[in-house]
């Protein structure tokens, strides 16, 4: 394997990120990874998203001879892709299954006539021999995986084609090869390795850390009014993603989002490709739209602006979350992730698994992934601590930026609660051999004679009326816990309770079970005025003398990618204009020591943007 070297090429390497990219400086762990593949060594990266993956592949092509053969199995998001790099000066191109005849033909020539830095494929082109033909007759300065954890098949976004991959080795074993990916457990990694014969490269793993990034996770009472909540108080008129389970319940949020004037798009794999397109290319380009999705949506979306990634379902595990809640604050600018959760989604989940298919290997491995989230949503200790800890990295006891340490939870010893749920359950299924669903086990435990209550006989149960000391919410609460601890399971198509063997050792009194206290249900806010604009505030960092000039600077911005057809932000982040109106340069020399702000962009943007500045 190449040692990384220091020598002329890397400082090639520190003139490409000055001169492509408008950066003085690599972000923490981009510079080895760079040298050494520069130098012709494998290697596996695992960087959060917005860490800057992009350019430990894309620097190493431009400074190496022949082109960087990018795979990627985001067909929908190669376009962007390309427009993003072309804007920055960079020669690149894709092949994948959208494009015509003639187009691709003049990509292929493109590449062999040596006029390409960057070729996108998609994974399953790689089975053509077309395609391999191809590569063979072109020169390729390495090979990216991207998205490297969709080779893991227990993994939650496996891709089969991903499985050949391991052949690029063995076809051209002197081209480096560099796997990418923000969401792997140790055990996910080291499938990574193994599956794409990566065993010799050198793996890279920096902190999963997202420091901008705010964790909360609130119980679900009425979500649709809880999330129009947040997005009036904390994020007018910002861009976010809002995830749900259901294609149902996707179109109905945007709706809801829509008449209390929030523009929202739905997107989920029951639209018409087309819709879809259109929606997401909506999305990218325009400022301040909230896309509601199913997972369907995200993976590789690259709009570093997004200010909020909302849940209103309980996602199946660490790594869904992780990778969804890492599509906020690409930019390093402060963003929410926000989840709320009930006891009906941990039952749903919980019955999704029993009920799937796969072998018993599957379902547990299904459960481990779900208690790992169930786990994160009821700590009491550190979210960021824990989410750490899931990934094999310890951190600092508080972060200080999640709920848990901002407000820390209240515990209490639940244990005669608990038992009295058991008892419940355990009586009902000894003594009359029925089975409850938790709304029934808790009317009882209130003592309700509801009509399913009373048919059966609820006066002869010794158990009917022993829990008023908790109201219904509360109950509810200690079941959902329960439920996550595995001191509850869920069986059936109806979501019916039933005991575990931890139960017997808390009916017994060997085991105490420890709760979050449930914050009290607040009275629900009326509405704000849905005529009401949305409310701009200054951003991180930025004088309030300096805001004018920002908001200036981003209708420039908007009209300029609106008359080229790009996305806002491929003509320049947030980031570089908050930079430009705080500093206000007033030559292009000076423009040009911006961050953000390479040769091409400078040469292409710089004198509209002096004119805008004395505007």
């Amino acid at each position: 394997m190449a040692s990384p070297q220091s020598g002329p090429e890397a400082d090639d390497a520190s003139r490409v990120l000055r001169r492509i990219f408008g950066y003085d400086t690599f972000r923490e762990g981009q510079r080895e990874i760079i040298d050494h593949v520069v130098a012709g060594g494998d290697a596996l990266v695992l960087m959060p998203t917005g860490g800057g993956k992009s350019l430990c592949y894309q620097i190493p092509a431009l400074v190496r001879e022949g082109t960087g053969v990018v795979v990627s199995p985001l067909i929908a998001l190669m376009q962007d892709q390309v427009d993003a790099l072309r804007a920055l000066g960079v020669r690149a191109g894709f092949l994948n299954s959208t494009q015509e005849p003639d187009e691709r033909r003049e990509v292929e020539s493109a590449f062999l006539a040596g006029e390409l830095d960057l070729l996108y494929l998609a994974p399953e082109r790689l089975r053509a021999p077309a395609t391999l033909s191809l590569l063979d007759r072109g020169a390729i300065a390495l090979f990216a995986i991207d998205e490297a954890h969709c080779v893991a098949q227990w993994g939650h976004d496996f891709r089969p084609d991903y499985l050949a991959l391991s052949a690029l080795h063995e076809r051209w074993p002197a081209v480096p090869r560099i796997a990418l990916t923000a969401t792997a457990t140790e055990a996910t990694h080291a499938e990574i390795a193994s599956r794409l014969n990566l065993r010799e490269a050198r793996h890279f793993v920096a902190s999963f850390d997202r420091p901008n990034i705010r964790y909360r996770i609130a119980p679900k009472k009425e979500p649709k009014r809880q999330l129009l909540k947040l997005l009036r108080t904390e994020h007018p008129g910002d861009a976010g993603i809002v995830y749900c389970l259901s294609r149902a319940s996707v179109e109905k949020i945007a709706a809801f989002l829509t008449e209390n004037g929030i523009e929202a798009l739905p997107y989920h794999a029951g639209l018409d490709a087309r819709t879809r397109a259109a929606h997401q290319a909506r999305f990218l380009r325009e400022d301040g739209l909230v896309m509601v999705a199913t997972i369907a949506f995200g993976m590789g979306i690259d709009k570093p602006d997004v200010r909020f990634v909302a849940h209103l379902d309980l996602p199946k595990s660490v790594e869904g979350y992780y990778q969804e809640t890492g599509r906020a604050g690409r930019d390093g600018l402060p963003s929410t992730a926000w989840l709320v959760y009930g006891l009906q989604d941990v039952v749903q989940q919980r019955r999704m698994i029993e009920t799937s298919e796969g072998d018993d290997t599957h379902r547990r491995r299904l459960g481990t992934h779900l208690d790992a989230m169930l786990a994160l949503c009821e700590t009491v200790e550190c979210r960021r601590a824990r989410l750490l800890a899931y990934f094999g990295q310890q951190g600092a006891a508080s972060c200080g930026n999640c709920d848990t340490c901002l407000s820390p939870p209240e515990t209490w010893d639940g244990t005669v609660a608990a038992q009295k749920i058991l008892s419940t359950v355990l009586r009902l299924r000894r003594e009359r051999r029925q089975s409850f669903g938790a709304g029934q086990i808790i009317d009882i435990l209130l003592g309700r004679k509801t009509e399913k209550v009373v048919q059966h006989d609820h006066a002869a149960l010794t158990v009917f009326g022993i829990g008023t000391e908790l109201n219904e919410s509360e109950w509810r609460g200690v079941v959902r816990q329960m439920l996550a601890q595995g001191l509850l399971a869920v069986e059936g198509d109806y979501g019916t309770l039933s005991l575990t063997d931890a139960s017997a050792e808390v009916l017994a009194r060997r085991r105490q079970v420890t709760l979050r206290r449930e914050p009290e249900r607040t009275a629900r806010s009326e509405p704000a005025d849905r005529t009401a604009g949305p409310r701009r505030t200054a951003p991180a960092d930025l004088p309030e003398e300096a805001l004018p000039v920002f908001e200036r600077l981003r209708a420039w911005r908007a009209a300029t990618a609106r008359e080229q057809g790009l996305p806002a932000y491929m003509i320049f982040h947030d980031a570089t204009l908050r930079q430009i109106a705080a500093e206000h340069p007033s030559t292009l020399a000076e423009l040009g020591e911006v961050s953000g702000v390479g040769e091409n962009k400078l040469a292409k943007y710089g004198e509209q943007i002096l004119r805008e500045l004395v505007s």
